[in-house]
């Protein structure tokens, strides 16, 4: 329910008026089996310590924390490997701050403009509509693959960040490091910079893009903890580069913009990668057995081969009606049939072995009741 219009439609800025927001997937469902967020179903890799009973005020919590959360940038640094120190780490509020951040640094409103790969994830748009930042769209092919001449033929001076998500959302298909070293090694003719959103890299055996970092200072790459380390509830996520891009962001935050209960959980994760390792091969073990049952069902069409932990598959039609009456019946899915390349396209989440079971005989049933 939208406020009537008051001072702030006569003073903001037109580009905020007229902002369609990004639809997180808890707009519209947010109990059930939640297959629709990209969430890690199989749990946390680390939890906060107790609270007052027993006593335990460790975190000191009246003060502020670290502004620069250095003990957290170099266990992420010693994990990650690659050369990184923490002058190559940014932490952020998810890596959605970061997008928003490196806009801001980089983007002359009114002037200066993004290039974005669709189908993609949302927040480039939102992030470039909010910073009255152009966007410039070179689709990816059919089979999610970059188009690089035609890319590198798109941008101008004026083009300031390029992004490419791999692996992708919704795509679910990783980029070879080849393909983005080719994009990054372009000097000549994109003089801005490249950023690589990874937030699902650790469903991929394709490597990730950090390794490009110390030879390509123009590359930026995104992580988050949300994901395979299963902590979207704490809203940590990372950009890793050049020390000068760390420095301005950095320059440009909010002073304390990552709280001491998040970097508590997030460092206690640094000595939790068992646990990692072992979630993210129970999810790549049940993303096989869910692709292949989605394959033997004759009214899917298409199952995406996945570097994710979520699917992307074509129905032969009535995926928006599959989507929300399955939704509704209590298994939430996400539809992303409006994108391009996507035509009757459903991306589901990973979950549990039992969620997936639910989802999968949901999906047969309510096909079956809409085609009756």
């Amino acid at each position: 329910h939208e406020p009537s219009p008051g001072i702030a439609h006569t003073i903001a800025r037109k580009n905020i008026l007229e902002l369609q927001p990004y639809r997180c997937a808890r707009d519209d469902y947010s109990d059930g089996v939640l297959l629709d967020a990209n969430e890690n179903a199989f749990g946390p890799t680390s939890l906060p310590s107790k609270n007052l009973d027993p006593y335990d005020n460790s975190q000191v919590l009246e003060r502020y924390p670290d502004p620069y959360q250095i003990a957290l940038k170099e266990l992420y640094a010693k994990y990650r490997g690659h050369g990184l120190t923490p002058a190559n780490i940014f932490v952020g509020v998810g890596s959605d701050e970061a997008i928003d951040l490196l806009m801001r640094i980089f983007c002359q409103p009114g002037q200066d403009e993004i290039l974005i790969t669709p189908p993609t994830y949302g927040m480039y748009k939102v992030c470039a509509k909010v910073n009255d930042v152009a966007i410039n769209s070179v689709p990816l092919t059919e089979d999610f693959d970059l188009r690089i001449p035609e890319m590198l033929s798109a941008v101008s001076d004026r083009t300031k960040l390029l992004f490419i998500c791999s692996p992708g959302n919704p795509t679910c298909k990783a980029i070879p490091l080849e393909e983005i070293e080719k994009v990054a090694a372009a000097t000549s003719q994109y003089k801005g910079i490249v950023v690589v959103d990874e937030a699902y890299v650790d469903f991929s055996s394709k490597g990730t893009a950090i390794e490009l970092i110390q030879k390509y200072p123009n590359v930026v790459v995104l992580q988050t903890l949300s994901k395979a380390f299963g902590l979207a509830g704490i809203r940590c996520g990372f950009c890793l580069g050049a020390p000068d891009v760390i420095q301005l962001m950095n320059n440009v935050k909010a002073p304390y913009n990552v709280n001491s209960l998040t970097s508590e959980v997030a460092m206690n994760a640094m000595s939790s990668i068992q646990t990692l390792e072992k979630n993210i091969a129970g999810i790549l073990e049940q993303r096989a057995i869910v692709a292949k049952k989605l394959e033997e069902l004759d009214f899917v069409q298409k199952v995406y081969p996945s570097d994710a932990n979520f699917l992307l598959f074509r129905v032969a039609d009535k995926a928006n009606a599959l989507y929300k009456t399955m939704a509704d019946a209590g298994v939430v899915t996400r539809f992303r049939g409006s994108e391009i390349h996507c035509n009757e396209c459903i991306r589901v989440t990973i979950g549990t072995p039992e969620e997936n079971e639910k989802f999968l005989e949901l999906l047969q049933k309510t096909w079956k009741d809409l085609s009756a």
